[in-house]
């Protein structure tokens, strides 16, 4: 039994979130220790919203709230919405949490002690209307690369160009609207993170096995332009991680709190020891989970994000961990996304543009989502949601190939023997071959989900469907039943047990659809498949089952069309 640690990129607090965001990184961490978990392995699962920075502040003032109120209640819809996906967190956290507080506050002290922190004098705006200096996303203007009129002080949100709020066209405050903006000095912390190039560089060249994706943004970082550049990690905000606490070994902090890049990475720790804080259990529960000194040694830790949080994982927080001097366990993997566009153009949170986690549950349940969005996830380059396409793969895949299954064998059933598995007749060479070819296949759909290779594992289960359907349709227990009824008997029993059989490997993908499943044939608990013939003999005769219901409808022109353009606009 492995140990591993599982990390998905924290959410910002500003929003419900888009599709795109739950496919770059919380749907295929879940699907990951949904099946580390099935297998045997302690699993350790958390995640966070991420609730300082700017977006933070800005949000709660469009909503006319406390930004600590507006966290509170956004936290909770997030904390739902994500139960309402099923994903699988151990703990689901906050980064404003007092346990996140004072790690940023403890890992901001040992590098200053370290000599890996400085304080710096620099220029920034500030707004004589607002009485404040502004931090990037505080700042808005006209994009000088494509004359975005939106474009915030650190990105163009149209164009993707990451900025500074001095290369801003008409610059204004995002605030009030005021133009009346002026560069006066400020004092930050800065992270020297030029000092851990090279200790960084050799922790990145050793992990051969990371995604190239992971791996050519790592560099791109380390390499273009000057190379790695030491990073202010305080801003002029009034919420979030005190930068002035007792015990600093600085002075002159007091204003500032530490850049939600710093502290939401931490906070990684922070919610595994809130998780401990949680269950009633000491430090020793969380810190085996986090310091090698104390039993992580022998934890494999894997994080899941989108390609835009690559930077901070693969250089920021590794360089906060590494230069504490302190033995706190590094990534071993580092699964990586690109980006799922919609129906023809971009996912936009700020636009309104595309389906929304709070939308997509109000129409469909959570399966028919995971599945067609891990199905279909960005691994290798971008990919695209069309409805037609969704429409198309729900109905294939989860109705007419599983679904239809499931209700054509206990319906079957129960009509020639009753609602218990039949007894009478042998299996014979098709059932030999179909053991044979599940085996294989099975050690396929293994190898795919260890290797997080998620598209080419939900073709592999895909497939192990399929199969059952095949040998269904071949062996054709209606018309065996005519003539020899314990033929019949014999490859419904077989039918029945594929039903657990395919309810254990498809729970990662679709876990309501496999409880539905297992329930239906009151085989609860049912573990993961070693020998594929003794799986398939599980349920002996005389076993009860009932008729499910349907597990899967199908997605009818009607409702494609009206979805589609329901979706096409900002919402409301």
């Amino acid at each position: 039994m492995a140990r591993i640690l599982i990390t998905s990129a924290l959410p910002y607090i500003n929003g419900i979130k888009h599709l795109g965001n739950l496919v770059g990184s919380q749907l295929p961490a879940d699907l990951h220790a949904r099946y580390m978990r099935a297998r045997g392995h302690d699993v350790m699962f958390v995640c966070a919203t991420d609730e300082h920075g700017t977006p933070a502040e800005l949000a709660a003032a469009k909503a006319g709230k406390p930004v600590a109120e507006y966290c509170d209640e956004m936290h909770e819809v997030q904390a739902g919405l994500a139960s309402g996906f099923r994903l699988s967190f151990d703990h689901y956290g906050r980064s404003s949490s007092r346990q996140n507080r004072e790690l940023t506050q403890h890992f901001a002290k040992k590098l200053w002690e370290n000599g890996l922190m400085e304080i710096r004098t620099e220029r920034q705006m500030y707004s004589k209307a607002d009485g404040r200096f502004l931090p990037d996303r505080y700042v808005e203007g006209i994009c000088p690369e494509c004359g975005y009129e939106r474009a915030r002080g650190d990105q163009c949100e149209n164009c993707t160009r990451q900025l500074e709020p001095t290369e801003l066209i008409e610059p204004r405050s995002a605030i009030s609207g005021s133009t009346d903006l002026e560069l006066r000095e400020t004092r930050h912390l800065y992270l020297l993170q030029s000092k851990l190039r090279d200790r960084l560089r050799d922790w990145i060249d050793s992990k051969q096995d990371w995604p190239v994706l992971t791996t050519s943004i790592a560099k791109k970082w380390l390499d273009d332009g000057e190379g790695l550049q030491d990073r202010g990690i305080t801003r002029d905000l009034t919420w979030g991680v005190p930068a002035q606490f007792p015990g600093a070994p600085w002075e002159g902090m007091e204003g500032k709190v530490f850049y939600v890049w710093f502290d939401a990475p931490i906070e990684y720790i922070g919610a595994t020891a809130e998780w401990a804080e949680a269950q009633g259990l000491d430090d020793a529960a969380w810190r085996r989970w986090w310091r090698e000194d104390e039993g992580a040694g022998d934890v494999r830790y894997i994080q899941f994000m989108g390609k835009d949080n690559v930077p901070f994982h693969t250089l920021s927080f590794p360089a906060t961990l590494m230069g504490s001097g302190e033995p706190w366990k590094l990534v071993d993997y580092i699964k990586s996304f690109n980006y799922l566009n919609y129906d023809g153009g971009q996912f936009s949170t700020s636009q309104g543009r595309g389906v929304f986690m709070d939308q997509a549950l109000s129409i469909l349940p959570a399966d028919y989502w995971r599945w067609w969005l891990l199905s279909h996830v960005p691994e290798s380059s971008d990919s695209e949601f069309t409805w037609e396409n969704f429409q198309a793969s729900v109905n294939k895949d989860l109705a007419d190939v599983l679904g239809n299954f499931v209700s054509r064998v206990t319906k079957f059933c129960r009509a020639r023997f009753g609602e218990t598995v039949p007894e009478g007749g042998e299996w014979g060479e098709a059932e030999e071959a179909l053991i044979e070819e599940l085996s294989r296949r099975l050690k396929a759909y293994e190898a795919h989900m260890d290797a997080m290779e998620i598209r080419k594992a939900a073709s592999a289960l895909r497939a192990i469907w399929a199969a059952g359907n095949e040998y269904l349709q071949s062996a054709a227990p209606w018309a065996a039943f005519k003539e020899d009824p314990a033929r019949a008997a014999a490859i419904i029993r077989l039918a029945l047990n594929l039903i657990p059989f395919y309810a254990v490997l498809s729970a990662p993908f679709i876990p309501d659809a496999a409880q539905a499943m297992l329930a239906a044939v009151k085989a609860e608990g049912t573990p993961w498949p070693g020998d594929v013939k003794e799986a398939l003999a599980a349920l002996p005769p005389g076993h009860a089952f009932t008729v499910p219901a349907v597990l899967f409808a199908k997605i009818s022109d009607e409702q494609r069309a009206e979805w589609q353009e329901r979706f096409a606009g900002k919402r409301e």
